[in-house]
């Protein structure tokens, strides 16, 4: 699986990481079915727009990009994704891709002009235009103006001639750097050959990108991608968000009021082919269905011990494996969790435990286990750090239930607003209070 990854240009909003958790899901219920999953996630560290930021910032191309590189990094990994099987850069690939270029020109559909290098579109006319519907006649590619060695003007850059002040590398043709569409092309034949099984990536890049990739790709030869899936945007007030539009909401700003875990709940569980119009109603209510699942889980380990990751239950696999149906596959959670609740409220604790071990089960394919290694340790805090702090709110919780007990109601509320300006919730329940951190 091939997915196209960030042009590390700036920090990271939510439009942005919504693909790779998509996609992090897709990749965890491949694995559940039994499959090896060869995930590649490039980056794309040369670009139009990096050179243009880095310019303005008066910082070197390169440093720019590694830094929005490690924010980009730092983002998933926050989010609970897993690590790809590879995050090739486009810098470290650039003699692959000046080896595409050549094929593509023994092959007469890409030619030279002036140090620039073109796909020669009416040269594969017969299939271009197939994944994205369009007509070729009715096409054009995205130059304002079309430079004077170009032939026809639907005929896309492959290669970009050197400019002064701007970085460069060696081809036959001359000095210059790749185009965006041949980049993704050279790095995903490299790590998963001539044919691999599923191409991801936004809605926005059908056309133009994946479009010439699959053009340029099928016509040098390779096979490339048996299926392709597109995620949708996420939106702010209607319109897709991007920094253009001014309406970036940044995850350093979002995890500074809601949990990882909880945000990743908000963009994983709508379905990956649908808008998501952030809200922060859509927003909280996302967080409290989340901490719902969470006290519940917490409420069966509390009353009977751990309890390990079973089975999914069929209503959930069927969901998931219609389209990765994933509203739902949250719902068949739902209904789990509500019966074990039934169950739990009753007594019967080994149905409660049945309940919660497909629970986990289901959360785990969703990256939203609450229990799991990566969340139960709060978000990367170590292991000390975590038993320390559940020791001291510990004590405070056994302080304000005696408090309770005592009817002294002022100081039970005193320690609980105490926790509260922590950033901790407090959940009475039937079987005690359970806490959580409000924040990442």
């Amino acid at each position: 699986m091939y997915l196209c990854g960030a042009t590390v240009q700036d920090l990271p909003h939510v439009g942005h990481v919504r693909s790779g958790l998509n996609f992090d899901v897709l990749r965890r219920w491949l694995t559940h079915l039994g499959y090896e999953v060869r995930l590649v996630r490039n980056v794309t560290d040369i670009d139009d727009k990096i050179l243009a930021k880095a310019a303005e910032a008066g910082r070197p191309w390169w440093e720019w990009a590694a830094t929005h590189e490690r924010a980009f990094e730092d983002a998933y990994d926050r989010l609970g994704c897993l690590p790809p099987s590879a995050t090739p850069r486009a810098t470290g690939h650039i003699t692959q891709m000046v080896e595409l270029v050549q094929r593509l020109i023994d092959r007469d559909h890409a030619y030279a002009a002036d140090g620039d290098v073109y796909f020669s579109v009416p040269s594969f006319l017969e299939s271009y235009g197939r994944l994205s519907g369009q007509r070729p006649e009715e096409m054009q590619q995205a130059e304002e103006a079309v430079p004077a060695g170009k032939r026809d003007p639907r005929d896309f850059t492959l290669w970009k001639s050197a400019k002064p002040g701007e970085p460069s590398w060696p081809a036959p043709w001359g000095r210059g750097r790749p185009g965006w569409h041949l980049e993704c092309s050279a790095m995903s034949t490299y790590y998963l050959g001539e044919e691999f099984d599923i191409h991801g990536g936004g809605l926005d890049l059908v056309f133009p990108h994946h479009e010439n990739e699959l053009a340029q790709s099928n016509a040098a030869g390779d096979g490339f991608a048996r299926y392709w899936l597109h995620n949708s945007w996420v939106t702010a007030s209607g319109e897709k968000m991007s920094k253009s539009l001014g309406n970036t909401l940044g995850i350093a700003a979002l995890l500074q009021r809601v949990r990882p875990v909880e945000l990743r709940y908000y963009l994983v569980v709508p379905h990956y082919r649908s808008t998501v119009e952030f809200s922060d109603e859509g927003l909280e209510e996302a967080v409290a269905t989340f901490r719902r699942i969470e006290s519940f889980l917490h409420r069966v380990v509390r009353r009977t011990g751990e309890v390990a990751p079973s089975e999914v239950t069929e209503e959930f696999a069927a969901a998931m494996n219609d389209d990765l149906g994933t509203p739902q596959a949250i719902a068949a959670v739902h209904n789990v969790v509500r019966e074990a609740n039934s169950a739990l409220d009753a007594g019967e604790d080994e149905a409660a435990r049945e309940g919660a071990a497909r629970v986990r089960a289901m959360l785990d394919v969703f990256g939203l286990d609450p229990l799991a290694p990566h969340w139960a340790g709060r978000e990367g805090a170590s292991d000390e750090a975590h038993r320390a702090l559940s020791a001291l709110v510990d004590d405070l919780l056994e302080q304000r239930s005696q408090a309770r007990a005592d009817r002294d109601f002022a100081t039970a509320d005193a320690v609980r607003d105490r926790l509260h300006a922590c950033g901790i919730a407090v959940e009475d329940t039937p079987d005690g209070p359970m806490w959580t951190l409000k924040d990442g």
